[in-house]
């Protein structure tokens, strides 16, 4: 099994539950296929670099998990199918990006060095 991460982003024109209700369905496919969910990151409305379809904004949900590569297949059908979905972007984390993610999840760049004063 590899790990993959998918960034999802979602129409602006959900509410925040609808939003939710739909990250739920794309959670399930991975969890009904014995994916294994690592991570789950919602931020929320952003500002996209471009607009898309004539929308500025998008609800940006990432999610870290391992799985078979057949279901990224099924996960990505999914997701064409889904009209809520604006894009999505699925990537199979090599063993420096695992890495760094299991740094950034222990806090370890979040920590503030003390400055000593001269």
């Amino acid at each position: 099994m590899n790990q993959y991460e998918t960034v999802i982003v979602l129409t602006p024109l959900l509410s925040e539950e609808a939003a939710k209700e739909a990250l739920a369905k794309f959670k399930a496919v991975l969890t009904d296929n014995s994916a294994e969910i690592i991570q789950e990151d919602n931020w929320g409305l952003r500002k996209l670099a471009y607009p898309i379809d004539k929308k500025s904004n998008g609800f940006f949900s990432l999610t870290e998990y391992k799985a078979s590569g057949d279901l990224i297949a099924k996960l990505e059908l999914e997701l064409k199918r889904d009209e809520r979905v604006l894009r999505f972007l699925t990537i199979r984390l090599d063993k420096h990006a695992i890495a760094y993610n299991e740094k950034k999840r222990s806090g370890a760049f979040n920590k503030k060095t003390k400055e000593v004063a001269a």
